[in-house]
């Protein structure tokens, strides 16, 4: 027997039926930061530093982003 059921909700209402917290104010936190760092006029080498202590994984998030984008740029 195979059963569907069909929820029509928004993501805020599925994260709070499911039970997960809500990170909006880190989230927006992270973006104020970030856009306060490139405000003030930030090098590149400042901007990979910042992007390796605040992206997921670390360091080996950041290598997993920059082969997607090689990639990417190398398929077209």
């Amino acid at each position: 027997m195979k059963i569907n059921v069909e929820v029509d909700c928004t993501p805020e209402e599925a994260r709070r039926a499911m039970g997960l917290p809500d990170f909006t104010p880190v989230h927006d936190k992270y973006v104020s930061m970030l856009l306060e760092t490139l405000e003030k006029g930030a090098t590149p080498e400042l901007l990979e530093s910042m992007m390796k202590s605040w992206s997921p994984m670390g360091e080996a998030g950041l290598q997993f982003w920059q082969r997607m984008f090689d990639a990417s740029g190398k398929s077209g």
